[in-house]
């Protein structure tokens, strides 16, 4: 069932079964930290990764669950600074497994209970809120390694 859609300037990469879905605003990193997700997996460092979403990400609320997918003009596109934009493969959609904020205004050393879970069209889901200037990679890989079943 249906409960809501939208559209977010937001990346999103699967990893394992759920994506992360990466907000934060232009230049804060998104594509970096998805280019550093794809290559933790091609380093044997997470099981697998491919790219959902880059710079713009739709959104919809079904079952209870957030799915997310890429407009269809930039499926499988990525744009790094400085690098331009290069096709990588991708998956059509995903479900949202875990949201990770970069440069978050609530982002702090010891985040509190209520700034590790977020809401998106009425699904609740855990939240990595990355403070600013910090790399966000360690802080995903920790909570995706505490989300896997032998974690």
């Amino acid at each position: 069932m249906r409960k809501g859609s939208g559209s977010e300037h937001a990346t999103a990469v699967l990893v394992g079964p759920h994506a992360v879905l990466i907000r934060g605003a232009s230049g804060s990193g998104k594509s970096k930290l998805a280019w550093d997700l794809l290559d933790a997996a091609r380093q044997g460092r997470i099981h697998f990764a491919r790219l959902v979403a880059d710079d713009r990400a739709a959104l919809s609320a079904v079952s209870g669950k957030l799915i997310v997918s890429a407009p269809k003009a930039i499926e499988g596109m990525i744009e790094l600074r400085g690098a331009g934009v290069h096709s990588v493969p991708f998956e059509p959609f995903a479900a949202v497994g875990l949201v990770v904020d970069l440069a978050a205004e609530d982002g702090e050393r010891v985040p509190s209970p209520s700034a590790l879970r977020t809401e998106i069209l009425g699904v609740r889901l855990p939240r990595v809120p990355v403070p600013k200037g910090s790399d966000p990679l360690p802080l995903v890989l920790i909570a995706l390694a505490a989300d896997a079943p032998d974690g």
